[in-house]
């Protein structure tokens, strides 16, 4: 089994409380679950209306896919206008490690 996590520190445009900060994130999040069938949460950040951190997990058979799909998450997330994607941080790991 293998095991990939990727967090993603994201730059938020004009929001300006810790309201509109859901009103961005909490969409982006939802989408994440469901297009890629994995795992994500807000996961830093959590004080700050303008950064958000954006984590991700999923589990497959093989490495490969595991790679494949933390590729197109953070294609999605940088595609996303409304924010700006400033690092990611990948882990892929098998059950072994």
């Amino acid at each position: 089994m293998w095991i990939g996590t990727l967090e993603a520190d994201l730059l938020l445009g004009d929001v300006h409380s810790l309201k509109q900060k859901r009103a961005v994130v909490r969409p982006i999040v939802g989408e994440l679950g469901r297009r890629f069938a994995l795992s994500a949460a807000e996961v830093d950040h959590l004080d700050l209306h303008r950064r958000a951190g954006v984590g991700v997990a999923v589990v497959a058979a093989d490495r490969s896919h595991v790679v494949d799909v933390l590729d197109q998450v953070e294609r999605f997330v940088a595609g996303r206008p409304e924010i700006e994607l400033l690092t990611t941080h990948r882990d892929v790991r098998t059950t072994d490690d």
